[in-house]
């Protein structure tokens, strides 16, 4: 079955460099087994992941036991729902790809707040980065 994304349509890919989602298959895709609600792709910025380490989610550091080299400012990556609304709260949300953020995502983030910060990828995501 055919994912949606948050406006309905056909869910788009993430990002394959580095391979994003639950499943690794470069798709934020939702299943039960996806409790995290892995389902939001961000274009994760300096300050995103300085958040995310900073509440315990270190998204920079290599785990070569699960195939993880770690992520980069401009990195595609399908984080999680609850995560993101935190670092929304608190300031540091990373940019979003709608059309690749999972539909279930709404359970967690209305989609006024997800729009905010909507973007496409620029060109350069080096301009994503925090100066």
């Amino acid at each position: 079955m055919t994912q949606r994304n948050v406006l309905g349509g056909e869910l788009e890919e993430c990002g394959t460099d580095p391979v994003t989602g639950f499943f690794r298959d470069g798709c934020c895709n939702w299943s039960p087994e996806n409790t995290g609600y892995h389902t939001i792709c961000a274009v994760v910025t300096a300050e995103f992941l300085d958040h995310q380490r900073s509440i315990g989610n270190d998204l920079v550091t290599p785990n070569p036991a699960f195939g993880f080299a770690g992520l980069k400012p401009g990195d595609r990556w399908c984080v999680t729902a609850r995560n993101w609304l935190q670092a929304h709260r608190d300031g540091a949300a990373a940019p979003v790809v709608l059309a690749a953020t999972n539909h279930r995502t709404l359970d967690v983030v209305e989609l006024e707040v997800l729009r905010e910060h909507a973007v496409d990828v620029p060109p350069d995501p080096g301009q994503l980065l925090s100066e």
